[in-house]
């Protein structure tokens, strides 16, 4: 049997400014909290940092290239914020966005659709230092940020994305404290996830108003979520946790209010943040499309030791990527097929679907990374069986388009369907990319 998708079937791969552009004090560009964060001792694997990365912003035309050979209808990166404000605010630096400008007339001439990322997590240090995303000024100074890359890329851009997972942005940065800036604060937590809605809110208004005709959306990192049992304390765990991860960031944008059992439970612990009058409305902006990244399933169990939302994420026995996420591609379909009853049938774009594994590049220089193959090949199958029953989605971002930084892994996991040697900065593409650019010419498998 063939797998068909539907005509004009979005098929790209991504990546995000931190994680591969290098160039991290030229042409003008500020410091970022990743920045900050990668040169703490200890914060990163064996203190990798983002300086060089893929090198990308000196590379970035042999880079195209390879996506055409690839074939890649569309490419979703994001801006550095501080290469176009080095301060997060005030003067902008034109050396940063003749960049961006570079980079997106050449994919145009190479018939690839530019998906732009406002925010990848990489905020302006200096605005970190004046409270970050916890301080609702930076809400007002990401505006004029989008205002202006929207005045100077508006017209080339197709697809914008506000934001990149403000889950992690707000959990894993400012409450966990693995990701910068490192803060294990959790109502600061919650704090930055309101703001970081907000903001998105008030920039899709902003484009709206800016006259551009593309679409606008948000990328959120959502898994399904399963109880790990039938026990009742498990099931109410379950849906605390899907409320946690999923419907507090997909709700207010989507249906303009939290989900009132959580805000209560939060509430009831002192937890909830501040909100003031209009900002439920103003996050409720329409939207085109809602992206989302799936990696792995969530399967939960009560868990009063866990606060504070008292449960736990267990193993359910699958196989496991590098990331140590287990494996679950059907996981991918219930997600898809809950978010088209739950939010209305709303165009979906998934935005990032990929695995870290351990790759080599073998005696005849090339990598055979099978792994990835299946992986990548088993969850498109749920992708269109998610479309056969009626789910609309419409396009499907791979990550990574290369290795790159992997945040506080380092260079220790390669999610890449190019293979990148940091050393020669020698780019190969796996035997996952040309399975890839045969999906993408066939439209199917």
């Amino acid at each position: 049997m063939r797998s068909n998708f539907p005509e004009n079937f979005l098929w790209g791969a991504a990546t995000a400014s931190y994680q591969i552009e290098g160039a991290y004090r030229e042409d003008g560009r500020g410091e970022s909290i990743w920045d900050r964060f990668s040169h703490t001792p200890g914060k990163t694997f064996q203190g990798d940092t983002g300086d060089v990365a893929c090198d990308h912003y000196h590379r970035f035309e042999e880079d195209i290239g390879i996506m055409k050979k690839i074939g890649l209808k569309t490419y979703r990166f994001s801006i550095s914020w501080s290469r176009l404000f080095p301060d997060g605010s005030g003067e902008p630096n034109p050396k940063g966005m003749e960049f961006y400008k570079k980079l997106v007339s050449k994919l145009n001439e190479n018939g690839i659709k530019p998906a732009v990322t406002l925010y990848h997590w990489d905020l302006p240090q200096k605005l970190q230092d004046n409270g970050g995303w916890a301080n609702r000024d930076t809400v007002c100074h990401f505006v004029e940020y989008a205002k202006y890359v929207f005045e100077n890329l508006g017209s080339q851009v197709p697809i914008w994305i506000t934001h990149n997972e403000p889950f992690v942005a707000a959990i894993v940065g400012n409450w966990i404290g693995r990701h910068a800036p490192g803060i294990t604060d959790f109502q600061t937590a919650l704090r930055v996830a309101h703001h970081l809605l907000l903001s998105h809110g008030l920039a899709v208004k902003a484009y709206r108003e800016s006259g551009h005709k593309g679409e606008i959306g948000i990328t959120l990192n959502m898994n399904p979520v399963y109880p790990a049992s039938e026990n009742e304390m498990d099931k109410a765990a379950a849906k605390r946790f899907n409320e946690y991860l999923n419907k507090w960031y997909a709700d207010p944008v989507l249906k303009g209010a939290y989900p009132a059992d959580l805000l209560e439970w939060f509430a009831d612990r002192g937890l909830a943040p501040e909100i003031l009058d209009g900002d439920m409305s103003a996050i409720n902006q329409p939207i085109d499309f809602l992206g989302i990244n799936n990696y792995y399933s969530s399967f939960i169990r009560h868990d009063e030791h866990n606060w504070p939302v008292y449960a736990s994420e267990i193993s359910t026995g699958r196989d496991r990527t590098k990331m140590d996420w287990e494996i679950n591609p059907e996981g991918l379909h219930d997600l898809l097929v809950y978010l088209d009853k739950e939010y209305g049938g709303i165009k979906i774009i998934i935005t990032e679907n990929g695995a870290a594994f351990n790759d080599i590049v073998n005696r005849e220089g090339k990598v055979e990374d099978d792994n990835r193959l299946d992986y990548l090949y088993t969850y498109l199958e749920q992708v269109h069986r998610a479309i056969d029953s009626g789910v609309n989605v419409k396009g499907y971002y791979a990550w990574s388009l290369m290795d790159n930084f992997e945040w506080g892994h380092g260079y220790s996991k390669r999610f890449g369907l190019v293979y990148v040697d940091f050393k020669t900065q020698k780019r190969i593409l796996k035997k996952s990319a040309y399975w890839y650019s045969e999906v993408i010419r066939n439209n199917g498998f």
